[in-house]
């Protein structure tokens, strides 16, 4: 009767013993999601530089194809050199100058006028400088030529020695100096309302002069070379 009773009772959980605890999952669910965030973040800083790098880019097709700026063009007119004695000796190797010219600078653009802030002209003889002088500011409007003339007289140290003594001799033996004048730039461009930043332009003229008022002689049709541009 025991055995029947007992036999015939409810079963409980403790008969079978200890529940077993569900499976833990190992995954290393932290460095995935720090990975997937990281990738996140560089495709999409990814694509915001190519967005800009199109929009800029676009922006500036655009921009060439509305206004379509040309190059400044800059032509040495004329000049005369009405003194230019060198005393070479170890007390003073003074240079005696009286040099002035004229260079037209033409502003081919329909749509950009330019501001020239500043200019100074300064001219060079066997790359070393003799003289300087500064020249007015002014506004130069579209498709419009203006003339930059610079007058510069004195006189000034410069030491020449071997191969351009030899060079200084030789030229005043045949009449025909090479001297070179640059002008320094500070300008900004206007397209509209909107000006530019200024930026930093050199012109650069290498003349060869007869002394005595002479003048200039004709070579490569007395182009200038508009150079070396950066911004400020």
């Amino acid at each position: 009767m025991a055995d029947t009773k007992q036999a015939s009772a409810p079963l409980n959980g403790a008969y079978y013993g200890p529940s077993i605890p569900p499976q833990q999952s190992y995954h290393s669910h932290g460095r995935r999601s720090g990975c997937g965030c990281c990738g996140c973040l560089f495709s999409c800083l990814l694509k915001i530089i190519v967005t800009i790098v199109v929009i800029l880019g676009v922006a500036a097709l655009v921009f060439w194809l509305v206004v379509r700026p040309n190059k400044i063009k800059v032509h040495l007119t004329d000049a005369t050199l009405t003194q230019f004695n060198h005393t070479p000796n170890s007390d003073n190797n003074l240079l005696r100058y009286n040099l002035a010219l004229n260079v037209t600078v033409r502003n081919p653009n329909k749509r950009i006028g330019i501001y020239y802030d500043s200019i100074e002209a300064r001219a060079f003889y066997r790359g070393q400088r003799f003289a300087s002088v500064p020249l007015g500011p002014f506004y130069q409007g579209h498709k419009n030529t203006s003339v930059l003339s610079a007058s510069m007289q004195g006189q000034n140290v410069i030491v020449l020695r071997g191969g351009d003594l030899a060079d200084f001799n030789r030229e005043s033996a045949e009449g025909v100096y090479t001297v070179d004048v640059r002008f320094y730039l500070r300008i900004r461009f206007k397209f509209g309302k909107i000006k530019t930043g200024r930026i930093k332009p050199r012109i650069e003229c290498e003349m060869r002069l007869r002394p005595n008022g002479g003048g200039l002689v004709p070579d490569r049709d007395n182009e200038c070379e508009f150079e070396r541009i950066w911004f400020r």
